[in-house]
């Protein structure tokens, strides 16, 4: 293998990686005891899908991928820690992994369906969403940017939230519809 076609593996495995590195951590989670055996874990699961990235196929789901190896990581975690009363057994930590994955799939559902929801309104009003969403953000100083009692802001708000709502359930039930 050139250093080219490694560094450009590199790069791929960091950007798959750092995207799903939140719902593979919170996948994780579900699964074992302690943050600090969480992060054990997924330091050991960053090392195994970076040693088995020439394995993944990217014409599929990374998260999908990431999740069962991290699912044998649990499992060896477990085996090292066996005699610790905090851990789960073999069937139960199977059963929320299948539990995770189907909510992790459900939340990319949800995440697209939003997206897709955001990009139907119109672009003043889809801005004022997004500014109100901002981390450390204070609605009322939006309210005041925009020109708006904060009154009149967070009802507004309240009903594009309701649009969105009701937009992002007609999505997902037609995509669920569709993969059936």
């Amino acid at each position: 293998m050139s250093l080219e076609s490694e560094n450009n593996d590199y790069e791929q495995f960091v950007k798959l990686f750092s995207k799903h590195e939140p719902a593979l951590r919170r996948f994780v989670r579900s699964l074992v005891y302690s943050w600090d055996d969480v992060d054990d874990v997924m330091q050991n699961t960053g090392l195994v899908l970076w040693r088995k990235f020439s394995d993944f196929d990217p014409d599929t789901s990374f998260m999908n991928w990431a999740s069962v190896v991290a699912r044998f990581e649990v499992l060896s975690w477990k085996r090292d820690r066996a005699r610790d009363r905090h851990v789960f057994d073999d069937d139960l930590i199977s059963m929320l992994a299948e539990e995770t994955d189907a909510e992790c799939e459900k939340l990319i559902l949800h995440r697209r369906a939003l997206d897709g929801c955001l990009e139907k309104l119109p672009e003043d009003l889809r801005r004022v969403v997004v500014a109100a969403y901002e981390p450390g953000v204070k609605l009322n100083e939006v309210a005041e940017r925009i020109g708006s009692s904060a009154t009149g802001f967070y009802k507004s708000l309240r009903r594009t939230r309701e649009s969105l709502m009701a937009c992002i359930e007609e999505e997902v039930a037609s995509q669920e519809g569709r993969a059936r």
